[in-house]
């Protein structure tokens, strides 16, 4: 391992390893670490994808799909069902991804385009010189490096502590995190070509349980809850799932298990400092609903490798360089969606089992493969008149775009 570089980035999930290879495609001098042995593994998250949206970043290699989807259903609390294409779905239907694959193929690709990549390498400090981030410290094979780069890139998740470091507030309240238990279940017979969604307080209070076909009998079945509707003495995530499992598919087996949080804050008030910038969800720049942050992560860090070259190229790697050229530009693109995100989590969250019932009662006939989301919003004030007032941001913002679709 060298000693200094252009561009040192922390962590090698999605959104670390597309800033190391863009950042390598143009010519940077760029270290790509990961704390694990393995990158890829353990698997956080369901998995899904969409398609379009991953096609802007890789070309699609069957190896790690694992199923390729057409739809989603979302259940009421009384078992009332809604049927919605693949199109509107959202960010995390289309395809289902082997992330232990996917992942080490990102790496990969950083690699082939000239990152160099180390695993068991982790950072235990950074380096600030005049108030600017120089580099870190790290732990390799037990042995201590101190790595001086131009550009420090975080993305070491939602434990990040990269940001901490350099001063950021990265601090999460228990309502700003999904924990989450997810098991790789064999066994369930399920259709292979939609993914379905339960939400309700009996089901997953403030959060929702999913469930994404794996191939071959196989599916990941996982749940996120708020945080604050958990604690000492109310039921676990582990809890309601297991509960789930037992009643819906009692003859599934596990073959695997993990935990996890997912920040599902919204915004967070900077991601760049002198010489640093955060990424995906180290960040915040999961989606507040869904917890899905793979496509959030993979446009920042592009956006991060670009903008690491332009300050390296122009001499300034000040603060004021990086908000212009990554901070001001993911504000605009993935920040509006996270903050119009998070409107709909707040609001949706305080729902009672009756009013969601109440809303998949009026959708239940709706073709939503024709949908947009200012007919979506009708549907929904028409079952429910409150939400007219605390979606409202909403609709501006949906008025906004149907006016501009018609210029």
């Amino acid at each position: 391992m060298k000693d200094r570089y252009d561009v040192l980035v922390i962590g090698a999930g999605p959104a670390g390893s597309i800033a190391a290879r863009t950042a390598a495609e143009k010519g940077l001098d760029v270290l790509l670490i990961e704390k694990r042995q393995e990158i890829g593994d353990p698997v956080r998250c369901a998995e899904g994808v969409s398609k379009e949206h991953l096609k802007k970043h890789v070309e699609i290699d069957k190896r790690w799909i694992c199923a390729d989807l057409k739809a989603s259903h979302i259940y009421a609390p009384d078992g009332t069902r809604i049927e919605m294409a693949e199109e509107i779905s959202g960010g995390e239907v289309g395809y289902v991804l082997e992330r232990k694959v996917f992942d080490r193929a990102l790496a990969e690709h950083a690699a082939k385009a000239g990152a160099e990549v180390r695993v068991k390498t982790r950072a235990t400090g950074l380096i600030i010189e005049d108030d600017f981030v120089k580099g870190a410290r790290l732990m390799h094979l037990g042995k201590e490096y101190d790595v001086h780069a131009k550009v420090v890139i975080g993305a070491d998740g939602i434990e990040s502590k990269v940001g901490r470091w350099a001063g950021i507030d990265t601090s999460l309240k228990p309502s700003d995190i999904e924990t989450c238990t997810q098991y790789l279940v064999t066994g369930v017979n399920i259709d292979q070509d939609h993914c379905d969604f339960y939400v309700g307080n009996e089901i997953a209070p403030g959060g929702y349980l999913w469930i994404f076909p794996k191939g071959e009998g196989k599916a990941n079945i996982g749940i996120g809850l708020l945080g604050s509707r958990t604690g000492k003495f109310k039921p676990r995530p582990v809890d309601y799932l297991n509960r789930f499992l037992e009643k819906k598919f009692p003859d599934a087996r596990i073959i695997e298990m993990v935990f996890g949080g997912v920040p599902v804050s919204g915004s967070i008030e900077k991601t760049s400092a002198n010489g640093l910038m955060l990424i995906g969800d180290a960040a915040r720049q999961a989606d507040p609903i869904t917890g899905g942050g793979i496509l959030n992560a993979m446009d920042a860090g592009k956006l991060a490798g670009e903008a690491a070259y332009a300050a390296i190229s122009a001499g300034d790697v000040s603060l004021q360089k990086l908000e212009e050229g990554y901070e001001k530009r993911w504000r605009e693109t993935i920040g509006h969606e996270i903050d119009m995100s998070l409107v709909v989590k707040n609001c949706f969250i305080n729902l009672s089992d009756e009013d969601l019932n109440s809303l998949a009662h009026s959708l239940r006939d709706v073709k939503f493969e024709r949908m947009n989301l200012f007919d979506l919003l009708q549907a929904l004030f028409k079952a429910n008149k409150k939400l007219l007032w605390d979606l409202r941001v909403l609709f501006k913002d949906a008025a906004k775009e149907v006016a501009k679709n018609k210029m």
